[in-house]
């Protein structure tokens, strides 16, 4: 693709140089003309660099490229002459900004296109040969007040813009499907037991959690299994709406929600819990993170550690880390041991869900499809479609295994307060 744009933005650089026969054109049409035939040269790169799939694309000026109408698994089309040039620079984002915009309209599957879309590399347009290869992961760290305005740029946009779409508990983390078939609801449920059955819960124990969310499972933590937890989030809206809801379920007295950044948080707990929250730290504060949890952790403790990953080192589609979610970053396993290694942590348990993943953002998506004309009234058009494609991207990136979901299981490492075997897990 970058020979093909190269090649593309050096004919339209010189619209007089080849006109030949078309001198009678004004250059205005000479222009129009070139540009076509550069966007047409754009198109067929990107293609190329797709594995050459049953796709088309089409121009504004209606000329095409790829299968045929009757062929193509999917249709691209371009609403204006300057979209090629876009997706030429920087495809990673341009992709995102365009579809959000309405400039790229696409008929026929978004989550199979974006599972084809997956197989770019970072540094496929120019945008990457002229600045810089972006393939190395950064080591960002996330100020205190840096944190809070990137939490509140996804999770602020409004809870009655997420309850149209998520769960009854508004669980914004993979479910836990312990049958396919089960709904988003029970399966939600199950997560939430799950990380209380990983960390032994007992009544009365005392649980810091980490990037609470909605509430739920700090709610459940109380409801289920009488413990006493301590939950830290910056996020206005969603910290008031899990007060109102343990006030409602009658465990406020055993459960506290904190407006706060994490890295304030003191005291000793039993439990340590993080669910959802891992991908907003950033590399650069994993050591932090480690020394807060051992901070707080007692001796016998166990901790939890929930969070999109990968299986190699490798940054988050800047699209998503741009405009979804602020500098997110999907960490490799080995660079989660940065938060357990200096602090003599030991992992006694992984588990990669990511199967769990494509099917909970599979409900996800199926409600936001469902409910677009109540979405569409209550944030505008650009928005609308953004979240629905990062809904479509979520799927196809655990479906394709670009993503992986890991729950990790740790304690220090002289703890032998510990089972033999898993078995409790599962008991009925």
């Amino acid at each position: 693709m970058r020979e093909d744009a190269v090649a593309a933005v050096g004919q339209v650089s010189d619209p007089r140089g080849g006109q030949g026969a078309t001198g009678r054109m004004t250059e205005r049409a000479s222009l129009q003309a070139l540009a076509s035939r550069a966007g047409l040269a754009i198109a067929r790169g990107l293609l190329r660099r797709l594995g050459s799939p049953s796709v088309r694309i089409e121009l504004h000026d209606g000329s095409a490229v790829g299968a045929s109408r009757t062929e193509a698994s999917a249709t691209l089309r371009l609403t204006d002459a300057t979209a090629p040039f876009a997706l030429a620079f920087d495809p990673e984002l341009a992709f995102g900004d365009l579809y959000s915009a309405g400039r790229l309209q696409i008929d026929g599957s978004l989550v199979d296109l974006m599972c084809l879309t997956n197989q770019l590399p970072v540094n496929a347009g120019l945008r990457s040969q002229w600045l810089g290869n972006e393939s190395a992961p950064s080591a960002w760290t996330q100020a205190l007040g840096r944190a809070t305005g990137n939490a509140r740029h996804h999770y602020d946009v409004g809870n009655d813009f997420y309850a149209l779409w998520l769960d009854e508990r508004m669980v914004y983390t993979c479910a836990y499907f312990a049958q396919p078939e089960l709904s988003l609801e029970e399966a939600q449920i199950a997560k939430l037991e799950l990380v209380c059955r990983k960390l032994r819960l007992r009544p009365d124990q005392r649980v810091l959690e980490f990037g609470s969310g909605w509430g739920a499972l700090a709610l459940h933590m109380a409801r289920a299994h009488g413990a006493r937890v301590r939950a830290f989030n910056v996020s206005l809206e969603q910290v008031e709406w899990a007060r109102e809801q343990a006030e409602k379920q009658g465990v406020a007295s055993r459960v506290e929600f904190v407006l706060d950044d994490y890295r304030n948080a003191a005291g000793r707990f039993d439990a340590f819990a993080s669910v959802g929250m891992l991908e907003h730290v950033g590399p650069g504060n994993y050591e932090e993170l480690g020394r807060v949890i051992e901070r707080v952790l007692a001796p016998e403790g166990l901790g939890l550690i929930h969070s999109i990953g990968r299986s190699q080192p490798y940054p988050l589609n800047r699209w998503v880390a741009a405009r979804i979610f602020p500098n997110a970053y999907a960490p490799a396993l080995s660079e989660v041991m940065r938060i357990f290694e200096p602090h003599n942590f030991a992992v006694l348990d992984v588990e990669n869900l990511r199967r769990h993943y494509e099917l909970t953002a599979e409900h996800w998506l199926a409600r936001y499809r469902k409910n677009r004309r109540l979405i569409d009234a209550q944030v505008p058009q650009e928005t609308a479609r953004a979240f629905e494609l990062y809904l479509a991207g979520t799927v196809a990136a655990f479906r394709c295994a670009t993503l992986c979901l890991y729950q990790v299981v740790f304690s220090r490492a002289r703890n032998d307060a510990i089972p033999w075997t898993r078995a409790d897990l599962f008991e009925a």
